[in-house]
């Protein structure tokens, strides 16, 4: 059943996107309360590591392009692909919280969907299933 749902491609981005996630609120979370590193710097830490996390579960599985060739380039467009997926939803988050007074999970949670339906046409496209120089 699982490999029948993780054979399409939005389930796949889905659950990497998700685990990605996590990953950046757990090392938000250890960095901020058991380290005691502000805030700002445990955001940068946790968006670093979630973002490696990220890069790796998007092209090896979600995309499935097993192609070691031009990596670096890839990478650095994914990086830019995560900025601005950032800026996205920050600006979503912002939106949601100070004009339409909703609570901030809330926010995040229509930011996150803004961010991927945003995010995922650059990856499909541009990113992983495009021949890189």
């Amino acid at each position: 059943m699982i490999k029948y749902f993780t054979r399409h491609l939005i389930i796949r981005y889905i659950i990497s996107g998700g685990t990605s996630a996590l990953i950046n609120l757990l090392t938000f979370s250890l960095f901020l309360y058991v380290f005691h590193i502000h805030y700002i710097t445990s955001s940068i830490i946790a968006f670093v590591v979630a973002f490696l996390v990220s890069l790796i579960l998007q092209k090896f599985w979600t995309f499935r392009d097993h192609s070691t060739d031009n990596i670096h380039i890839q990478g650095l467009l994914y990086l830019f692909s995560s900025l601005f997926g950032l800026c996205v939803n920050t600006l979503v988050l912002y939106i949601c919280v100070h004009y339409f007074g909703f609570l901030p999970l809330l926010g995040q949670i229509v930011a996150g969907i803004c961010t991927a339906l945003c995010t995922f046409p650059i990856s499909n496209k541009y990113i992983f299933n495009q021949q890189i120089l």
